[in-house]
């Protein structure tokens, strides 16, 4: 019989053999990139503690889903835009609503100039982590042969779905405005080649059923006057708050999006998720 010393030194080489390589450790996955989305912001005594709340989550990026009020004018923009969210405003991704676009020349456009260094084009494309952002212009020629039209097809040529696109009038609502069939040609062209739609211009928070590959969101609760939810919708509404005052987050990673409705002052009011196809 073999003496003992030996056994055991042969076992523990055996162990030493199997035991695997401190490589192996699993990597951390990278964290989510958190941003908010909401528009229709107004100073109403909701819209400030709103936007207060708001800018005290740091967000990477505010969608800003348009509207400002009343009409859009540069001493509008100063006095019921500015304060709410100026100090934040080089992270916001601007779309134009229907209250402030007639005017965007002298309101809109110097706005976004001064406080970002560039006037923002009427649709343009932004990257936030492996999502793509597109800001389309519900208030532009959207139809077929518009230049938006053209546009958003050759935007949309990289494979995958990943992609989130704003504009203010939402193609399916069951608030106040309803459904808005012009915006048809803009949300048929995205088919195949984005997974999320955000709008405000209904004074309320809406999450609709995946319809064509796409799900419709209405984030205009920024503190603006409510409205009713009594229009009936094509779309299949899975949500709906007309009362609350607040605004979607949303968290990004790589092929899914954790989606909230979040109520000022921190209330979690709804949750969904999306997957999507990366980019490229």
């Amino acid at each position: 019989m073999a003496p003992l010393r030996a056994v055991l030194g042969t076992v523990a080489v055996v162990l030493a053999a199997a035991a695997p390589p401190a490589s192996t450790a699993v990597a951390a996955m990278p964290a989510a990139t958190t941003i908010w989305a909401v528009g229709d912001a107004d100073r109403t005594p909701s819209g400030e503690t709103l936007a207060t709340w708001l800018r005290a989550r740091q967000p990477a990026r505010l969608l800003y889903l348009g509207d400002v009020y009343e009409h859009g004018t540069g001493a509008e923009f100063a006095r019921r835009f500015d304060p709410l969210y100026g100090a934040i405003a080089r992270r916001v991704i601007p779309t134009p609503g229907n209250h402030e676009w007639a005017n965007h020349a002298t309101g809109y456009d110097p706005y976004w100039l001064a406080r970002q260094g560039r006037t923002p084009a009427p649709w343009f494309a932004r990257t936030v982590g492996s999502w793509q952002i597109l800001s389309l212009n519900s208030e532009e020629a959207h139809d077929a042969g518009s230049p938006q039209l053209a546009w958003v097809r050759r935007a949309t040529r990289t494979p995958g779905t990943c992609r989130i696109v704003i504009w203010h009038r939402p193609r399916w609502s069951t608030g106040w405005h309803g459904d808005q069939a012009d915006i048809a040609p803009l949300w048929n062209a995205l088919r195949g080649h984005a997974r999320l739609v955000l709008s405000g211009h209904d004074h309320d928070l809406q999450r609709f059923a995946d319809r064509d590959g796409l799900r419709q969101y209405v984030s205009g609760a920024g503190g603006r006057f409510n409205v009713p939810l009594t229009r009936a919708s094509r779309a299949t509404v899975r949500f709906a708050d007309r009362t609350s005052r607040g605004a979607l987050r949303l968290r990004l990673s790589r092929g899914r999006a954790e989606l909230a409705f979040v109520a000022s002052g921190g209330r979690v009011l709804d949750r969904s998720v999306a997957t999507c196809t990366p980019l490229g």
